[in-house]
């Protein structure tokens, strides 16, 4: 990763090497995700195929990454498919795209160990924050610890709704476990909402409690009722994810030299600083995505 002047010109120098394999002279058309051109031929090497989690094409920060590498390289980036893990993963590991992109978990390290994909590395994270009913009577609002707004909730036996989505109830495990509590009793609802569309406006009928992620409720994508947004900032309630690259032994077509300067560049001081900012003014100050390298205590970048 490129943090200072020195190793940021080896980088820079490496990705020009890559960049010129890769993408031959003369500046392509980019290529938007609604454009049709879902399937590329893998054996253009002015292309770089791409399956990419929904949040990031949702925001629009793909595109403007993408932008970004396409000036660069006269390479084009064409999103082969976006959505939730399993749609993405799918067309991966069918080999139609050149990288991936997704929240780390089970997922992705099986792409790893079952040989579909090479060289997964960490490239952003997202947050997540507790919802709660507009009268809060644990008293959580304001904080930026969730692991002690789950004690206080505990404390009050205020409900609280046990979501069953992966990254919702993998962050909510990780919270309970550091606040030292386990949530047994009345007050931990189950989650009976017929889809994870409907999570949020089950938690309000409940009056409940949920942890969840910032994204969708910020952007109205999914129906929250009179919930709010309580407790954020907690830099323990963010997702990882990962950029991985198709392996070029099970496919040998692929761009293999277009995805890694695609996700070299991702990881890119330039681009984990526009990561840094960007969406901060739809998004309560906070970024939409994080980037990997440091940060201080308060979460100042």
């Amino acid at each position: 990763m490129c943090v200072s002047a020195k190793t940021g010109f080896r980088c820079a120098a490496v990705l020009w090497l890559l960049f010129c394999f890769c993408c031959p002279a003369g500046r392509a058309a980019p290529v938007r995700p609604d454009s049709g051109l879902k399937a590329a031929a893998a054996t253009d090497r002015n292309v770089v195929r791409a399956c990419v989690i929904g949040g990031m094409t949702l925001t629009g920060l793909w595109d403007h990454i993408s932008r970004m590498f396409e000036a660069k390289t006269g390479c084009r980036v064409v999103v082969v498919a976006t959505g939730p893990r399993p749609k993405i993963a799918k067309p991966f590991r069918a080999g139609l795209a050149d990288l991936l992109v997704m929240h780390s978990g089970d997922i992705t390290t099986d792409l790893v160990i079952g040989g579909y994909g090479v060289n997964m590395r960490g490239c952003a994270r997202n947050d997540l924050v507790l919802l709660g009913p507009a009268e809060d009577p644990a008293r959580v609002r304001g904080l930026k610890d969730g692991a002690e707004a789950l004690r206080r909730i505990a404390g009050a036996k205020a409900n609280y709704l046990d979501g069953m989505g992966i990254g919702m109830r993998e962050m909510a495990h990780k919270l309970w476990k550091k606040s030292g509590i386990k949530p047994v009793g009345p007050w931990v609802l189950k989650d009976e909402a017929p889809t994870n569309h409907r999570i949020l406006s089950h938690a309000a009928n409940k009056k409940a409690y949920v942890v969840f992620g910032r994204m969708p409720v910020v952007l109205k994508k999914v129906p929250c009722g009179n919930l709010e947004i309580l407790v954020a900032g907690d830099p323990d309630m963010r997702r990882p994810y990962v950029v991985m690259e198709a392996n070029p032994r099970r496919f040998p077509d692929a761009n293999h030299a277009g995805a890694r300067a695609f996700s070299d560049y991702l990881l890119s001081e330039e681009v984990q600083t526009f990561m840094a900012g960007y969406g901060k003014d739809r998004n309560g100050g906070y970024p939409f995505f994080y980037p990997v390298w440091p940060y201080d205590s308060t979460g100042a970048y």
